[in-house]
């Protein structure tokens, strides 16, 4: 085979076979094929789009370019849950020991913050000592000992999307859902799951805004999943607002300690909310209860009753994290400097441009721009209000945080942009759009605007 032949096939609009697909991924891993033939071809993908086939044998390739974790001698099943990413979302610190408490295991590989959105690596790591880079026989020996471990990606887990994952963001072929599908895709199947349950985002703070393109990369993920033996289940999720209280990297471990905890408050009732429907639908998927409403049920008991918080617990101490702070999350938030931004008139805030948000967010010092920047562990942002909410004039709609006031300037002006308050309320969107499982995802890949089979 000759890559140049594929990149021609492909942009005649023709069908890889499978062994073709193969060849390319090898070559990707094995750097055998140059990045400039790679790169072609991922712009021939991004315009020509790919079949249903072809996502399952690039999801497969990729993979099994590298390590393939194997779970079966842990005697539990094994799932996951994996969010395309928002502004405040630490759903991961709940779902997770919620479903392992539940008798699953949970081997979460997760990534970095990277442009408005939040990374869980980035959260973990402002615990002092918590390790995110496991071997996969140490994350093994973690899950053997609590059923859950979070960690980052490995140097041979899926090498193939990352040399595909770093040419995308060069070439400008990052949003097609095809290849999106993919790169999430062969991370989460490399962990050997049985289950996978999909947090995929929509709304002003989503990376796919467009409700329509949500869905499609939601079935065809789910399509993916099953077609690999997985059983698969997206939630179709609203990131119009920030997701609970607060977005920052400390900030958001301290909330999710707070709920862990049973301390509930008005502001993150719909965090709260939506990591108990995804630990349903994770503790249902993994055969650990008959429906998701009765795996809702069980996660609730086990987060109430105490459970989840232990093994959280006992998961950061595992990976060398000090719990220390665990008692009283709030004493350990030390930021340099913090700053109300004020609701300019009174009235109902009936919309936010949450995109911006998270832009506020990473511009104090909880975020980066670009791979390898340092983040800071106490900037971000607490909410005073939600959509929907009546506000003075004068109050505050929530508080800064960072390094030192000089970061104040820029997040002010992202906010002032952001937040829309009218004379009267509007209508605002639920939490949950939609639930897209292996019964219903047809009717979502047959809205595709490019050609699938």
């Amino acid at each position: 085979m000759h890559a140049v032949d594929l990149i021609r096939k492909k942009q005649h609009g023709e069908e890889l076979t499978r062994e073709e697909i193969q060849f390319l991924m090898k070559g990707a891993a094995e750097g055998t094929i140059p990045e400039e033939q790679l790169a072609a071809w991922l712009m021939a993908a991004f315009l020509r789009g790919l079949s249903l086939a072809e996502v399952d044998a690039l999801t497969t390739a990729m993979m099994h370019s590298g390590e393939v974790f194997d779970p079966s001698s842990l005697d539990r099943l094994a799932v996951d849950k994996h969010s395309t990413g928002g502004v405040g979302d630490k759903t991961s610190f709940l779902v997770a020991p919620m479903a392992a408490a539940a008798g699953l295991v949970v081997p979460m590989i997760s990534g970095r913050a990277l442009g408005h959105t939040g990374g869980t690596l980035d959260k973990l790591e402002s615990i002092p000592g918590y390790r995110t880079q496991l071997s996969l026989k140490e994350m093994e020996h973690v899950l053997a000992k609590v059923g859950v471990s979070i960690v980052g990606q490995t140097k041979n887990l899926v090498p193939a999307d990352r040399v595909l994952y770093a040419l995308r963001d060069r070439t400008s072929t990052v949003e097609s859902p095809y290849l999106i599908c993919a790169s999430i895709m062969s991370k989460k199947l490399a962990a050997g799951l049985n289950a996978l349950v999909l947090d995929v985002k929509t709304g002003s703070g989503a990376f796919l805004r467009d409700k329509k393109e949500a869905l499609f990369l939601a079935a065809l993920m789910v399509e993916t999943g099953e077609r690999a033996g997985t059983r698969t289940a997206a939630v179709l999720s609203n990131m119009n607002q920030p997701l609970g209280r607060f977005a920052g990297n400390w900030l958001e471990i301290q909330e999710s300690l707070d709920l862990l905890q049973g301390k509930r408050h008005p502001l993150n009732e719909d965090l709260r909310d939506l990591s108990l429907i995804l630990a349903g639908w994770m503790i249902y998927l993994g055969g650990a209860a008959l429906t998701p409403e009765a795996g809702r049920l069980r996660a609730e008991e086990v987060l109430t009753s105490g459970i989840a918080l232990h093994v959280f617990s006992e998961m950061v101490k595992e990976h060398g994290g000090d719990i220390s702070a665990f008692a009283e999350p709030a004493k350990f938030h030390h930021p340099g400097a913090r700053k109300d931004f004020f609701a300019s008139r009174t009235g109902y805030l009936i919309s936010m441009d949450c995109m911006q948000v998270g832009w506020a967010v990473q511009r104090l010092g909880a975020g980066r721009e670009h791979a390898g920047e340092p983040v800071n562990a106490h900037a971000g942002i607490e909410m005073h209000a939600k959509l929907g909410n009546k506000v003075e004039a004068g109050q505050p709609l929530c508080t800064l945080f960072a390094e030192d006031e000089s970061r104040f300037a820029e997040p002010k002006s992202l906010l002032r942009k952001a937040f829309v308050i009218a004379d009267e309320p509007v209508h605002q969107e639920p939490l949950i759009q939609e639930i897209i499982t292996a019964d219903n995802k047809k009717q979502f890949l047959e809205s595709a605007h490019s050609p699938i089979g």
